[in-house]
């Protein structure tokens, strides 16, 4: 583990401990993929493990990790249901985040509120008060709603509610569906975080069907694949002729038609624990595919998954031009640098291994770095091992940009990294759509073509230096976006 501003070795340094000293107090703590690697999965630094330490929200992800998230957090993921409305449980101060998303066109009306005061938070009176709030709620829209999520906070975590039984007694009441969603920032590094609670609580309103055989579910995203993603094919060719999103249902009649797929096919980590409920409830098996940035590892991936189905994927076409297009960007820009972040559609790790397998030189990653995705750091290492590890809500970050010499990268990938490096070609890769197989790899090099393509980005527009002025960092980021 080192700093910009001194070299810090292991011995004198614990895993994980910030350095000390006047010259060392206000330079973030990073270490370097061959130091993680040499550590091991048994010894990941209390740096990355947020239960060990102070968390700081970072500006640079805080519209992704508070409860008014951008992206799909969990109220807007709790919404995905046609025709279903939110109701928050919470304290203003929690509420009031919900404000920017209530304000995007097809959220208009479905959030509503039942505020807690501080009697609420000591004796749990509030709970009473949901099933008629619920029940209210169903009888004074002009349209029934198809579903009621009720989205709790932090602090009904802290009295234990049990969330299940008060759903239950709502729906009882109001005559509407009711399900609990959670949002639960003291859980997110939990056994089941709020990502994938949700994701259980919405599919737990599927009810078994008979199963029909040339249909699917593609489960783990709120947004639709890509329109171009071949998976769509290669799924029709292998004889699938119905394939269901939950995003592009139109109406609550459509959604529990997933009930009737032969199989589910999990393309996100965070829907496994429904995918396993949906196999045990449901009787659909499941298969689970990853998202790769590497066209080699995606070939590999649709070679086993058509054994699987019982017969071949035929992906050459697919996989060759994925492959030319990474060599065309390369050739362009040879040797460019980059720093890949987390806010984004993709693991960070993967991404840079990947990255670093075509020929960029990854300069810094900023990522949760965890037991499951730990292997993507040994890989990383083989290519790239001085490539920088930060955690993004670890507290030295809060002095990120303000050392003397810091290397700059050519481009970034990411909201959070585009944060700290504000003067450089970004790619923020953060789009509801959601990228996946060879056409997100070709998307994503046509977008880095486009960024490295830009003109040099001028001298004032570089992060300012000295004094660690970290409000002044703020207000310097905000002018430049």
């Amino acid at each position: 583990m080192r700093t910009e501003m001194e070299s810090v070795s292991l011995k004198s340094c614990p895993p994980g401990a910030a350095p000390t000293g006047s010259a060392m107090e206000r330079v973030p703590v990073w270490y370097s993929a061959r130091e993680l690697s040499d550590l091991g999965v048994e010894r990941i630094p209390d740096l990355f493990q947020l239960s060990k330490h102070l968390i700081f929200s970072s500006p640079a992800t805080l519209a992704f990790n508070s409860p008014g998230a951008e992206g799909f957090g969990v109220k807007r993921a709790g919404l995905a249901i046609p025709d279903s409305v939110m109701l928050i449980v919470s304290p203003g101060c929690c509420g009031r985040n919900t404000s920017e998303i209530s304000e995007m066109p097809q959220y208009r009306q479905r959030f509503f509120y039942l505020e807690m005061d501080e009697t609420d938070l000591v004796t749990g009176r509030h709970l009473k008060a949901v099933p008629e709030a619920v029940k209210e709620l169903a009888e004074s829209l002009p349209q029934k709603p198809s579903l009621v999520m009720i989205c709790a906070t932090c602090v009904d975590a802290l009295l234990g509610t049990d969330w299940d039984r008060v759903a239950r007694k709502a729906e009882e009441l109001s005559g509407v569906r009711v399900r609990p969603c959670y949002m639960y920032a003291l859980t997110r590094e939990g056994r089941k975080p709020p990502m994938v609670h949700v994701r259980e609580s919405l599919y737990s309103l599927l009810e078994k069907r008979k199963r029909e055989r040339g249909s699917v579910n593609l489960l783990g995203f709120f947004a639709p694949l890509m329109e171009d993603c071949e998976l769509y094919r290669y799924l029709r060719e292998a004889g699938v002729s119905r394939i269901r999103e939950i995003s592009r249902c139109r109406s609550y009649e459509e959604f529990e038609t997933m009930a009737e797929a032969n199989f589910n096919l999990c393309l996100n980590p965070e829907c496994r624990a429904a995918a396993d409920m949906l196999s045990e409830r449901l009787s659909q098996p499941y298969v689970e595919l990853v998202r790769f940035t590497d066209p080699e590892r995606i070939h590999r991936q649709y070679q086993a998954f058509g054994k699987a189905l019982g017969g071949e994927i035929r992906d050459l076409e697919e996989y060759e031009a994925s492959k030319s297009e990474i060599q065309e960007v390369m050739e362009a820009f040879p040797g460019r640098c980059v720093s890949i972040g987390e806010s984004m559609n993709g693991d960070p790790f993967e991404m840079a291994q990947a990255l670093a397998l075509s020929g960029f030189q990854v300069l810094e990653v900023f990522g949760s770095l965890t037991a499951e995705n730990f292997h993507w750091i040994e890989r990383l290492t083989k290519i790239s091992p001085d490539t920088r590890i930060y955690c993004n809500q670890e507290p030295t970050m809060l002095y990120f940009g303000l050392e003397e010499g810091r290397p700059i990268p050519d481009f970034t990938i990411g909201k959070d990294a585009c944060f700290y490096h504000p003067a450089v070609p970004s790619i923020p890769w953060n789009e509801d759509i959601q990228p996946f197989g060879y056409a997100g790899v070709r998307e994503l090099y046509r977008r880095i073509r486009s960024a490295l393509s830009q003109k040099e980005p001028s001298a004032p527009g570089r992060m300012p230096t000295g004094a660690c002025d970290w409000t002044a960092a703020i207000k310097h980021r905000r002018t430049q976006s």
